[in-house]
């Protein structure tokens, strides 16, 4: 199973916000920016900061996609 975080970009597009801006919101790092581009694991921590500064739940910025084997 992947983790995919497409509807985070959809949510911040929606809401004019680019990346630089979420990062200064929710104190989330550069590095941990850099993992959801790139679709990788993140801590829940830096999901619930995500969340709180866009003022959704966690199923509107990520899902899980299963692996087609």
């Amino acid at each position: 199973m992947t983790v995919s975080y497409n509807k985070l970009w959809k949510v911040m597009i929606d809401k004019g916000i680019n990346k630089t801006e979420l990062r200064q919101m929710s104190g989330i790092s550069t590095v941990t920016l850099a993992k959801l581009g790139k679709n990788q694991i993140v801590s829940m921590d830096a999901l619930m900061k995500i969340c709180i500064a866009l003022e959704c739940d966690i199923k509107d910025i990520c899902e899980f996609i299963p692996n087609n084997n």
